[in-house]
């Protein structure tokens, strides 16, 4: 091997995470010069990722939380999300999003780590090394006590269920408590006031119709409507959820009688 030897092509790989053919072929277009065939590696392995980027998606990954911030470090499969490279730069970014007081993905991306580089320069080299597509899929930011929620599908993979309650009150049990509700019932919004009028009205279209169809008695038909639609809310709406620890008690009724008032939450998720 003119200009390199065999040595320098491990040094490379293990540099670089780049096969062995790859980091060779570096090696000879950069004559040997170990950086300028770092910075080739880079480039390239930049494009692909881009390329795949277009083609596939960072379903997967994991949450992690801190100082107020929580993040969904997302990647195309679990295997990654196992991974210690990985896991070690959610960790960084999250006190980079937290650093930064990061509500948005944009703001994430643009946050500062320690190293100097964006979240968005760190997340695409690592894509690069590891050779699947890497994104900050979602980011937020909680000022306020806060209730933390993290949940493991299983004991071999990170979190890939999490979910930040903000609330005012003493009963922290019972604001981690809200906190697992919404990881296990998926709510959408807070409470009724929050649901789009037009997703309101929507829903009353489609259960006025079903109900015609269904041939109920005309006069019947607004209190089945009503009634369809009150289902509707308690499915999509925190307050309006039946308990997970008392399915006869509204999560609304189990705060009040604790005194707890449940101001903004977030719940993400990895695929499985």
């Amino acid at each position: 091997m003119a200009g390199f030897a065999a040595i320098d092509v491990k040094k490379l790989r293990d540099a670089t995470g780049a096969g062995m053919m790859d980091a060779k072929k570096a090696l000879t277009e950069a004559d040997g010069d170990f950086d300028k065939a770092i910075e080739l590696l880079r480039v390239a392995g930049q494009a692909k990722a881009a390329k795949r980027g277009a083609e596939r998606s960072a379903t997967n990954g994991l949450v992690v939380f801190a100082d107020g911030a929580l993040i969904q470090l997302g990647a195309e499969t679990d295997f990654v999300a196992k991974n210690a490279e990985f896991q070690a730069l959610a960790d960084e970014v999250v006190k980079a999003a937290a650093a930064a007081k990061a509500n948005s993905v944009d703001e994430a991306n643009a946050a500062a780590l320690e190293s100097g580089k964006t979240v968005a320069e760190a997340v695409s080299e690592l894509a690069a090394t590891i050779g699947e597509k890497l994104e900050v899929a979602n980011a937020a930011y909680f000022d306020g006590q806060t209730a933390v929620y993290l949940h493991r599908r299983s004991s071999d993979l990170p979190p890939q269920v999490g979910v930040v309650v903000q609330y005012e009150g003493e009963d922290s049990s019972i604001a981690r408590t809200t906190a697992m509700q919404v990881a296990a019932m998926r709510p959408q919004y807070l409470s009724a006031d929050e649901v789009p009028a037009e997703l309101l009205d929507n829903e009353r279209r489609i259960a006025e119709a079903s109900a015609k169809e269904e041939g109920k008695p005309e006069r019947a038909v607004p209190r089945i409507v009503e009634g369809r639609v009150n289902a509707f809310l308690k499915d999509v709406c925190l307050l309006n959820q039946p308990s997970v620890t008392d399915n006869k008690t509204p999560v609304q009724s189990l705060l009040d009688n604790a005194g707890v008032k449940v101001t903004r939450f977030v719940r993400f998720e990895a695929a499985a």
